[in-house]
């Protein structure tokens, strides 16, 4: 996520860090090379150059000449004016109507019907109850794809094969006030490119449902054409939002950089994986924060939350305390973790200065943890509670069964060991902190 242009403006704020004065001179050589950053990244040339006199405005002011760290008060303003460029504020989705309606509109290609089940999902863990309607008649296997990756996430759909777009629509909204689904959330055809009847069609249902909220969805990987395509839409439209799709991905991030101060419409959410349930709210200040290597912990901490059990949570402890832990424990925990995100993205959330350089710019296999998981459903429930019997015979038979190697088996057999040697020695300290100490510390080192 913005990779290139979070690395060349760390590194010119990382230089403005380490001075313990700053001269005029000093503050327009980071802004040439901020200007050349964002430049490369895509974002709109008028957005650049008002960004940058924004902060050649404050960071040549008294208040930081006269500041004990100006480097660090650069870097402060910085992060205020990245944070206004995307919003400041999140955009909270607004819900209002009986039931409230969601429009989804874009071009063909943008990711528009993956984004309609996404944020589906994402309402439905917030107890909402989303109908959500193929409303492209166009697109062949549209209306298909929808009830498919519906049906994957258990979501409800309507669609009514041969019927034009306003009426499934309208029957969807009429469904839905029935059957007490809320919201309702429209997955309208996109095209190739802008034209008068995808435009006039969108209008009218627009004009028939009076949809709370009217989001497009557009890919930040097309850059200014994103842009482009967010301020036509706007124009015609009327847009409530924006949805940024493949933020994961290897995009140089003009389109989220730029599309606020273009359309004035917010940025909503954010589509940051393949999966279904990889669609996250849009927090300026956090993006801001990302991009200048400050970390995202607190959507880390949210991420970490979603995915805890806390009755797993208790039987594990009771495990560790009994020294009961065994390799179906340790799948399981690596699944948990696993649903926070891949460790790319999770090192993305933390501060830069907290993760040594090598460890960010290694290139970390995740097939690793499915080879793990492999190796794992290959024992047999007995093997799996006491890897101690497993023999040579027994690792080329798991081995052959994973299609991993024998030496894939000794390493996680290895590292397993080591972790039972740990708890062992947590275990044997628990015992000697009651014994030597009384009650002062009580209780298990982790619980």
């Amino acid at each position: 996520m913005f990779a290139n242009l979070a690395e060349k403006l760390q590194n010119t704020l990382r230089r403005l860090r380490g001075k313990g004065k700053l001269s005029e001179k000093d503050v327009n050589l980071a802004l040439r090379e901020i200007r050349l950053a964002l430049l490369e990244a895509d974002v709109n040339f008028k957005v650049v150059k008002d960004f940058v006199e924004k902060i050649r405005e404050k960071a040549v002011g008294e208040e930081v000449r006269r500041s004990l760290t100006p480097g660090q008060q650069v870097v402060k303003i910085v992060h205020e004016e990245l944070t206004a460029l995307m919003g400041r504020e999140q955009s909270k989705i607004n819900l209002a109507g009986s039931p409230p309606v969601i429009m989804l509109v874009g071009l063909q290609g943008s990711g528009k019907t993956t984004s309609a089940v996404k944020l589906a999902v994402h309402l439905s863990r917030s107890g909402r109850k989303p109908l959500l309607a193929a409303a492209d008649t166009y697109r062949p296997g549209a209306a298909e794809q929808l009830k498919v990756l519906s049906e994957s996430a258990g979501l409800p759909c309507y669609s009514n094969e041969g019927a034009p777009p306003a009426q499934i629509c309208k029957e969807a909204v009429r469904l839905a006030g029935r059957e007490d689904y809320a919201p309702v959330i429209l997955d309208t055809a996109g095209r190739l490119h802008i034209d008068d009847a995808m435009m006039d069609e969108l209008k009218k249902i627009k004009a028939q449902l009076k949809p709370a909220e009217l989001l497009l969805v557009t890919d930040a990987m097309t850059g200014q054409d994103a842009v482009n395509a967010a301020a036509s839409f706007h124009e015609a439209l009327g847009l409530t939002g924006v949805v940024l799709t493949k933020l994961d991905g290897d995009s140089r991030g003009g389109a989220a950089l730029s599309v606020r101060a273009v359309t004035g419409c917010p940025i909503k959410f954010a589509g940051v994986g393949e999966k279904i349930d990889a669609l996250e709210p849009f927090h300026p200040e956090r993006m801001a924060s990302r991009i200048l290597g400050m970390g995202d912990l607190l959507t880390l901490i949210e991420k970490a939350e979603a995915g805890f059990d806390e009755q797993k949570a208790r039987k594990l402890e009771q495990k560790l305390r009994r020294q009961e832990f065994t390799l179906d424990d340790f799948r399981e925990q690596l699944q948990q973790f696993r649903q926070i995100g891949s460790m790319e993205e999770i090192m993305a959330m933390l501060p830069a200065a907290q993760v040594p350089k090598e460890l960010r710019r290694m290139k970390i296999d995740e097939k690793q943890f499915q080879r793990i998981d492999a190796v794992i459903t290959s024992m047999t429930p007995t093997e799996r509670r006491d890897p101690s019997i497993i023999n040579r015979s027994r690792r080329q038979r798991i081995a052959g069964g994973s299609g991993t190697t024998v030496q894939d088996v000794n390493r996680l057999l290895a590292q397993f060991g080591q972790m039972q040697k740990m708890f062992k020695q947590m275990g044997s300290l628990e015992k000697k902190g009651f014994k030597g100490m009384g009650k002062k510390r009580g209780g298990f080192p982790f619980s």
